[in-house]
């Protein structure tokens, strides 16, 4: 099976990740994108070498794909370990683990403590809990991959805490955009869901304080997902089961084109009614949380989230029900609710692709004030550009006061709008290195390289400018010296324009008694314009 490119630059940060001593590392791609694929491999490239490799998950239906998609794209044969099925004498050399067996006291002293060479955490945002760290802390040699979908910055945070870093991230725009995931739309349902009394549990919100709140709105939701789901295959999330089951009632009792089926935990004739859906006896399926791992059905080109959440890692993997292709499949919609709340923030459809709360935030006050479904990639587009500008009006600002005080070295903002880095603007660090105050020498060479480092708190904030002022300076782009000159006398981007060409045109300045020669205008001026 041949990777495709984003899945063969996966696989080599991985591994060079492990050979520079990061022997922890993660990697992030979209529900969709062929996470398994690529571990798959990863997998297979440790057998060559020798080497053991445990595939740990929470779940048989993980475990059980793990291993089909192993064989088929590499042809190992997994050997397992789950509840009385053990590995221990198999000559297999790749094992699939259930962590609830592997985590038992009696079961892991069976092993010695160098078993396993490598260890790879399906679905990693479950590791950092006490039964993975059991697991993972008894083979501390190992090294450790960790796959999960996009996480939110907090997950990130705390997977930050066991994890060295950050292997390879192939995030859902660029999915989308390379034509491996479907289109996404959103539509806002103008139906206010009142959330105000709802409690907290484990960072999110109570799932029975959910179900009470959600209860009064059942029958208008159902009215109006005739508007917009009767074409289409639809998988609506909810808090508890007995609310998937009455709002399965509620929709085949509501009809005229809906046929609703419910799955849950319990559902004796669950793989029946999951084909039935698969093949088109239903266009709705009901569940309580059941479907947000292991399951995939690439025709569903729908999803209602009626368990709000704050978490990110939930709510894509809620939504990545419907992002994967299908023949006939022309985008995926996510039908959105006027959520009302106090305090909380909540994840909507803006936090799948918004690299900012910011531009979040102004993504959902397009979506909600359009009547019509909207491409969240040409929303978060605009939503951007918007943030820009008011951005750059605020530096603006900014750079007036800066003239007042006549500092030699460039603000970090201003460097960072010139050369237009959205990345580095709104960085957010997650590793705890990179959560650290900056180092004696980063500040220092930040300094000599014309960058206030006064403003920048973090090491890695630090470390990727230092990164970026190395890569530009191979590049022959303007230093943070000749964009503060420039843009002080009015010229605009300066960050985008070559060394030469900044270089030469401030000695014409110097020569002309450090005035703008004549026949030069700074905010129009373009290089590339003059000789």
């Amino acid at each position: 099976m041949e990777l495709r490119l984003y899945q063969q630059e996966a696989k080599a940060a991985i591994f060079s990740e492990w050979d520079k001593g990061n022997l922890k590392t993660l990697l992030v791609l979209p529900t969709g994108t062929g996470k398994t694929i690529v571990f798959a491999k990863v997998a297979e490239e440790c057998v060559r070498t020798g080497e053991r490799v445990l595939i740990m998950a929470h779940r048989a239906e993980l475990l059980e794909q793990a291993a089909d998609k192993i064989k088929k794209a590499t042809g190992l044969i997994c050997s397992v370990e789950k509840a009385e099925q053990s590995c221990l004498g198999s000559w297999y050399r790749v094992i699939v683990g259930s962590v609830q067996s592997l985590t038992r006291e009696k079961r892991l002293q069976q092993f010695d403590t160098d078993y396993f060479d490598t260890i790879i955490v399906d679905e990693a945002h479950h590791s950092i809990s006490d039964s993975y760290q059991n697991v993972l802390q008894y083979f501390n040699e190992a090294k450790v991959l960790g796959v999960t979908a996009t996480p939110d910055r907090s997950d990130m945070r705390d997977l930050g805490q066991y994890f060295n870093s950050l292997a390879y991230e192939y995030t859902l725009p660029r999915a989308i955009k390379e034509g491996y995931l479907s289109k996404i739309k959103a539509q806002t349902i103008p139906l206010k869901l009142d959330l105000t009394g709802v409690g907290m549990q484990n960072g999110d919100f109570k799932a029975a304080d959910l179900d009470t709140a959600l209860d009064p709105y059942l029958y208008q939701i159902a009215q109006e997902m005739l508007k917009y789901c009767s074409d289409r295959k639809t998988v609506v999330f909810l808090p508890l089961v007995k609310t998937s089951q009455k709002f399965r009632d509620i929709l085949n009792e509501v009809g005229l084109g809906l046929r609703a089926a419910e799955v849950n935990g319990n559902s004796m004739d669950r793989s029946e009614v999951l084909q039935d859906f698969e093949q088109g006896k239903y266009n709705v399926l009901c569940n309580s949380m059941l479907l947000t791992e292991g399951w995939d059905c690439p025709s569903v080109d729908c999803v209602v989230v009626l368990r709000p959440t704050k978490v990110r890692s939930l709510y894509c993997q809620m939504v990545g029900r419907g992002t994967r292709l299908s023949p006939r499949k022309e985008d995926l919609l996510i039908l959105d609710f006027l959520w009302h709340m106090e305090r909380h923030e909540l994840c909507r459809p803006a936090h799948l692709i918004a690299t900012t709360e910011e531009i979040a935030q102004k993504m959902t006050e397009k979506i909600e004030n359009d009547p019509c479904p909207l491409d969240i990639e040409a929303v978060e587009k605009q939503a951007s550009d918007d943030v820009v500008a008011a951005r750059e009006e605020a530096l603006a600002k900014k750079l007036a006061e800066m003239k007042k005080r006549k500092r030699k070295l460039v603000d970090p903002l201003q460097f960072e709008m010139s050369i237009q880095a959205e990345d580095l603007s709104g960085y957010v660090p997650s590793f705890g290195w990179e959560m650290s105050p900056p180092s004696e020498k980063q500040i220092a060479t930040l300094e000599k390289l014309g960058i206030f480092p006064d403003e920048i708190d973090n090491a890695g904030k630090a470390a990727k400018l230092l990164d970026r002022l190395d890569k530009r300076r191979s590049e022959g782009l303007t230093t943070p010296k000749q964009i503060r000159f420039l843009e002080s006398r009015g010229f605009q981007h300066v960050g985008t324009w070559q060394f030469e060409h900044a270089k030469r045109l401030i000695d014409r300045i110097a020569a002309n008694g450090w005035h703008i020669p004549s026949g030069i205008v700074p905010n129009e001026y373009r290089p590339g314009g003059d000789t």
